[in-house]
């Protein structure tokens, strides 16, 4: 029976939405309710927008956004192409590509040696500019997972140790003397090794984001400890420069040949985290709320992390230790579509590729001396950073 007084249809929802359509993000609890901070402000405990207007927002900036995020790599791709000792205009860029791809001979006035100008596109930038992109893409990507898995703005590729086991076994494989192919294969299985342990040691416990974290940090601690032992003992004329070389990141012997053996796990685990990305919606907003929806939460995201883990420990295979991408470029994406993993994902990865190609670029034409690329990207990544935590966007 009905209060005295209290119409029907102004009586307060006390339950969720459950007429939500699938992939459909959650939306925010009522206000008083326990979940409205975890599902609610930009920023816990902090009044402000509620994330399910947050996604509005960012599903009408992202109609007229689309395109420029599609072209914006492969614009940036070109136009990297041109930059260099021996300078090569961008029609002609274009047309050696063009001919690369059909197989065709590239003639031109414009130089001396037309075969000269093409080598110099196709074998030598070619290759540098596709994997700089790859692995900013997938960098970016994986650092907006792990932001959103562990519920951690300062979240990245490297939280479960990747970084330094690939870096451990690729210090190996380059004491030992074996080949590049042999070194990025090294990096790669230790990469994933770390991550292993990092699962088996929070196993013992209840294996939540906070101790996932903290093994993670572990297992970090003690490859770091492992390549410092290698460099220890390492050749200081030879072996030593190397290492440091490599760990310090650099494109500077990248090959067709290197980046076709790491291309297809890196396809399959772009493609698993982008089918995901409604599932991190839900996930982000924490594992009581993500259950009550129906989600699997161990499962989705354990999966979630395995398919980030192997982009980063692919990426680093190819470049060696790049920091702060992991980090910076997620909360830029942010900044422009919201928390709407279904569209951060794909803006991560569109950015991510732009960002670290247009570094790449500064690295190998500020100096006649290359920059290591990780360098450039620790000067440039904190202060944005900074500008993040400035602005009150630091979020996941």
């Amino acid at each position: 029976m009905e209060r005295m007084g209290e119409s029907p249809d102004k009586r307060p929802e006390t339950g969720p939405d459950t007429g939500r359509a699938d992939g459909e993000a959650p939306q925010r609890a009522p206000e008083g309710t326990g979940t409205a901070v975890a599902a609610g402000s930009s920023e816990a405990g902090t009044p402000g927008v509620s994330r399910s207007a947050e996604f509005v927002r960012g599903r009408r900036r992202m109609t007229w956004l689309v395109p420029l995020f599609v072209a914006l790599p492969i614009l940036a791709v070109l136009v990297s192409l041109t930059i260099g000792v021996y300078s090569i205009s961008l029609p002609d860029v274009c047309r050696i590509v063009w001919c690369g791809i059909t197989g065709t001979k590239f003639t031109s006035d414009a130089y001396a040696n037309p075969q000269l100008a093409y080598n110099m596109v196709w074998t030598v930038r070619l290759p540098r500019v596709v994997a700089s992109s790859l692995v900013g893409a997938g960098l970016g990507m994986a650092g907006a997972v792990f932001q959103g898995v562990f519920r951690n703005p300062l979240a990245s590729p490297y939280t479960l140790g990747v970084s330094n086991g690939a870096g451990f076994g690729a210090a190996i494989a380059i004491v030992l003397g074996l080949s590049m192919g042999f070194t990025q294969g090294s990096a790669i299985a230790f990469g994933l090794a770390s991550v292993a342990l990092t699962f088996a040691v929070a196993s013992r416990s209840s294996r939540s984001n906070v101790t996932l974290v903290l093994a993670g940090m572990l297992i970090s601690s003690l490859f770091s400890s492992l390549v410092s032992l290698i460099k220890f003992v390492a050749d200081p004329a030879e072996k030593l420069p190397q290492i440091v070389y490599w760990l310090m990141g650099s494109f500077s012997e990248v090959s067709f040949d290197k980046l076709v053996t790491i291309l297809p796990l890196y396809v399959v685990s772009v493609v698993v985290l982008l089918c995901y990305r409604w599932r991190l919606n839900v996930l982000s907003v924490g594992d009581v709320e993500a259950r009550s929806f129906g989600v699997n939460v161990t499962r989705d995201r354990n999966v979630a992390i395995v398919a980030a883990s192997v982009i980063s420990a692919v990426a680093v295979s190819v470049s060696g230790i790049i920091g702060w991408v992991g980090i910076v470029v997620p909360h830029l994406a942010r900044m422009i579509t919201g928390p709407d993993y279904r569209r951060l994902l794909p803006v991560s990865l569109s950015l991510g590729a732009v960002y670290l190609c247009v570094i790449d670029d500064v690295c190998r034409a500020l100096t006649t001396a290359e920059i290591p690329i990780g360098v450039v990207t620790g000067i440039i990544g904190v202060p944005l950073f900074l500008f993040f935590i400035y602005k009150k966007k630091v979020n996941w």
